[in-house]
């Protein structure tokens, strides 16, 4: 059986009401050894509370199941408008946590525009400075805006911390900055999509110590599971997939992507 890691999933009650336990033991069934679980804190209105708590659950499931599980928290580029400075400060005290490996997913998403691009540039900005601050990678969430993606990551010394491209989505010129900058690689299952020559291009291209798999659980299930709900066991397709377009066993891809991805993430998962 493969060794896997899921370099990005979403394993909240939001999505998996049941808990996140199932969801992990079929992982493990399938092979995933090691979880990134992204926490992002969340202004909801109607249903009250401490915003950072969303991203807190994340840090709590890595306390709690340290041996499979390390966790990131940010701020979706979907909510920047609701940044505001005690959130930024609750943020970085949970990231200075030492259960949380790095600070995302954050960035930019110029395709649906939920909050204004010029907000989300600057939350951007001033989250990758609570990233060098707490001398942590970034994950960084990109979409339809690569050129100021890029030059946000350069512009902010980004490349002190390095991190990844999560759900990579671009081309080839992207890949190259990207990874100059010091960012690995991550593909979710969009890479299995008929449509995605592209990501599948770089995949085959881009160096075996820089690839990452994931599945941004519960989103992106990869082919022949498309469209429907997607958990960290699916992430074998992927790796599958990406081991034929590189023209490797498949054995090999998936302990490169495992090695890698506890290298960025400074965790080693138990076998």
């Amino acid at each position: 059986m493969l060794q896997l890691a899921d370099a990005h999933c979403h394993l909240d009650a939001h999505h998996f009401p049941d808990g996140p336990d199932g969801v992990i033991e079929r992982g493990r069934a399938a092979g995933v050894i090691g979880y990134v679980v992204v926490g992002l804190a969340r202004v909801d209105a109607a249903a009250g509370g401490d915003p950072i708590d969303p991203a807190r659950f994340a840090v709590d499931l890595a306390r709690r199941i340290p041996e499979r599980v390390t966790a990131c928290v940010g701020l979706h580029p979907h909510d920047a408008a609701d940044y505001s400075e005690p959130l930024h400060a609750s943020l970085r005290e949970l990231a200075r946590a030492p259960e949380v490996a790095a600070v995302g997913e954050i960035g930019l998403d110029y395709h649906y525009d939920h909050s204004p691009r010029e907000q989300q540039r600057a939350v951007f900005a001033a989250l990758i400075g609570l990233a060098r601050e707490v001398r942590k990678p970034i994950v960084v969430h990109t979409r339809s805006a690569p050129d100021d993606t890029l030059d946000i990551l350069e512009r902010e010394g980004a490349r002190e911390v390095g991190g990844i491209i999560h759900c990579f989505s671009e081309d080839r010129r992207f890949a190259a900055r990207a990874l100059d900058l010091g960012f690995d690689l991550s593909f979710s299952g969009i890479v299995t999509f008929k449509n995605a020559q592209a990501v599948q291009d770089v995949a085959g291209w881009a160096p075996l110590d820089r690839i990452l798999v994931e599945t941004d659980s519960p989103y992106l299930a990869p082919v022949p599971f498309r469209g429907k709900k997607c958990e960290p066991a699916l992430v074998l397709y992927t790796a599958r997939h990406m081991a034929e377009l590189r023209a490797i066993a498949p054995e090999v891809l998936a302990e490169a992507t495992l090695r890698n991805t506890e290298r960025r993430f400074g965790k080693l998962f138990a076998p």
